[in-house]
């Protein structure tokens, strides 16, 4: 399986990432790469950029070393709700919108009800392309209803690398990966790769992803980032 694109990566720009545009650019080519997504954390992450950031994202050329940038946010999920910390608009104009739970932003105390509502509601928002790392066992949810309302709003389910390094803080990553894998092969849910690389080595980085895919015989077709024409066209982009 040769996956073409990351789609969940930080520059510096995020408070607490390494690396330059270019130098995210330059190893996504080195590991072949055609595309890259660059998701900076959203304004309430601490550390992080503003919102002028994201509002003048369209200043930035979409190709770098032969690889096309993709550039987004990573959206944080604020409570039950659904809230996200960008404007619509704002959200509207960029490439590609992550969301994900963080703890400094959601808080470590919501039920798993409360939790899978959160997903729900920000699933129905139609500019959010991808919910990232759902595996965090910190924040317990109803997998099988997440994967049926991805099927339903269209949402990407993202398969997180970074989740499953040792010295992740996410709590029993791998054996959600797994459960939220089986219930995707079972709705025919599409599932996308990401990276979350806060530094250049790790773009394009899928070791962890490539074992669970692999251990769990995962259909080749659900993975949207093995076909460059499918992604650009889920994502809306020439």
């Amino acid at each position: 399986m040769k996956i073409i694109a990351d789609t969940h990566a930080h520059t510096l720009a995020s408070g607490h990432a390494y690396s330059t545009i270019r130098e995210m650019a330059a190893a996504a080519k080195k590991r072949g790469l055609k595309a890259l997504a660059l998701t900076e954390h959203a304004p309430e992450m601490p550390g992080t950029c503003g919102l002028f950031y994201f509002q003048n994202l369209d200043v930035v050329p979409r190709e770098a070393d032969g690889v096309r940038l993709l550039m987004g946010a990573e959206v944080n999920i604020m409570d039950p709700d659904g809230t996200v910390d960008l404007p619509e608009k704002t959200c509207r104009d960029l490439d590609i919108v992550v969301a994900s739970i963080h703890p400094p932003c959601y808080g470590l105390d919501h039920t798993r009800e409360e939790n899978t509502r959160a997903y729900v509601e920000v699933m129905k928002k139609p500019y959010v392309n991808i919910i990232g790392h759902p595996d965090d066992g910190r924040f317990p949810f109803d997998y099988e209803t997440i994967v049926r309302t991805a099927k339903e709003t269209g949402t990407l389910l993202e398969i997180n690398n970074s989740s499953m390094r040792p010295q992740s803080s996410r709590k029993g990553t791998r054996e959600n990966i797994l459960t939220m894998l089986d219930l995707c092969r079972q709705y025919e849910v599409p599932v996308t790769t990401g990276s979350d690389a806060h530094v250049d080595v790790d773009a394009g980085n899928f070791t962890n992803v490539r074992e669970v895919l692999d251990y769990c015989n995962f259909p080749e077709e659900l993975v949207i980032t093995t076909d460059w024409d499918r992604l650009k066209e889920f994502l809306g982009i020439r």
